[in-house]
């Protein structure tokens, strides 16, 4: 019995010692399930601090270079139009082919136009020869009016010698010299001078005003003759309009005319894009465009060929698309949304890369600008120009 008090006494001691040693590793159980609590929320804080310096750092750091995917292949196009209607008798260009600035593009029917320069030569040959006759009557004319004027001194002179005579018979018949018929001549005679003296006078005065008459009438002719000269250059140029030229060199796309067709004045025949002047819009972000300036390098990539070219930012343009459109957005009235608009930067190619000719126009392409202000002045030094002007 008293080895079984030892033995509940020697376990009373032991159950002790066995409850201790198990709370040592349930408190280092508790400790790492109280770390891993903590994780996600650290977690959690570190992704919440991180976006917030992302965000700041957009905000107020500018960055270096700015992207689009919003850009495309462009150029300044010509649309071929005849300036003269007429009938198509050929068109010896073909669609996609290469032209040079001259090349015939489009034939129209010359014969009318041919006719109408003969005739409006001939008028001018027909009004040319009215001016020579114009001229010679005015030539003529001094030596009318000269005889006119003879004309008048004669009979002066011979009213003069009649007055004359009529005073002196006058006078004999006061004395009873002279005869009654001899005084009745005279007095005819001096009547008939008189008459004929105003004739001259008229004629004379009428040479002299149809002298006028002849130098406003050549004046007259001389202008025609100008009408006549300003018709004939007209209906040159009409003839050749008829023959319509490329205007410079480039590549012939939308061609809609045909042999036969009668074609109007300013009607779309075909277009001619010029391959060595594309270049790209690329429509950025007004928010984008705080540090862009031209002269600034642009990187280029092309999707269609997944290559890379080089560019320059040649103009920032004055306003966006949506202020030139004909139908302006009225932000005057009712609810309003903000919307961030996007104004077409325009990108030059850097000359000398061979890639570049296989650009078309409306290719998709990114485009990325640094816009680092050392750009602009690593241009600056290459020209006196200033490039940060337009």
């Amino acid at each position: 019995m008293g080895m079984t008090q030892k033995s509940d006494k020697q376990a009373g001691d032991a159950r002790p010692q066995a409850s201790v040693t198990r709370t040592v590793p349930s408190d280092g159980a508790a400790l790492a399930r109280e770390r891993r609590r903590r994780w996600p929320f650290l977690l959690a804080g570190g992704i919440i601090l991180a976006f917030i310096i992302s965000v700041l750092v957009i905000v107020f750091v500018p960055a270096a270079h700015v992207w689009t995917n919003d850009a495309y292949v462009t150029a300044h196009y010509s649309v071929i139009a005849p300036r003269v209607p007429g009938q198509v008798v050929s068109v010896p260009v073909d669609d996609n082919q290469t032209v040079h600035a001259g090349d015939i593009l489009v034939q129209l029917d010359p014969r009318d136009y041919q006719t109408a320069l003969d005739q409006a030569r001939a008028v001018e040959a027909h009004d040319r020869a009215l001016v020579m006759d114009a001229a010679a009557s005015v030539a003529r004319q001094p030596a009318i009016i000269a005889e006119a004027k003879a004309r008048v001194a004669q009979l002066s002179a011979q009213l003069l010698f009649a007055r004359q005579n009529a005073s002196r018979y006058a006078h004999l018949a006061l004395n009873g010299a002279g005869s009654r018929e001899e005084g009745e001549r005279t007095r005819a005679s001096l009547d008939d001078l008189t008459a004929s003296l105003q004739a001259a006078e008229a004629q004379r005065d009428a040479a002299e005003a149809q002298l006028r008459v002849l130098e406003a009438r050549q004046d007259s002719s001389r202008r025609q003759v100008d009408v006549d000269r300003a018709r004939v250059h007209q209906a040159e140029l009409n003839l050749s309009y008829t023959a319509i030229r490329a205007p410079f060199d480039g590549m012939v796309g939308e061609r809609t005319v045909q042999s036969g067709n009668y074609v109007p004045d300013g009607a779309a025949l075909m277009v001619v894009v010029p391959m060595d002047q594309l270049w790209i819009e690329a429509n950025y972000r007004e928010l984008a465009l705080q540090h862009m300036r031209p002269g600034q390098k642009a990187h280029i990539h092309v999707d269609a060929y997944d290559i890379d070219l080089d560019g320059v930012v040649d103009s920032v343009p004055p306003a966006s698309g949506a202020a030139f459109a004909p139908l302006a957005p009225e932000n005057a009235t009712g609810n309003f949304t903000k919307i961030v608009q996007r104004l077409p930067v325009k990108i030059t190619l850097v000359p000398g890369q061979p890639l570049a000719r296989l650009l078309r126009m409306g290719f998709s392409v990114e485009t990325t600008v640094d816009t680092g202000l050392s750009s602009v002045v690593r241009a600056q030094t290459r020209t006196d120009r200033a490039v940060t002007d337009k």
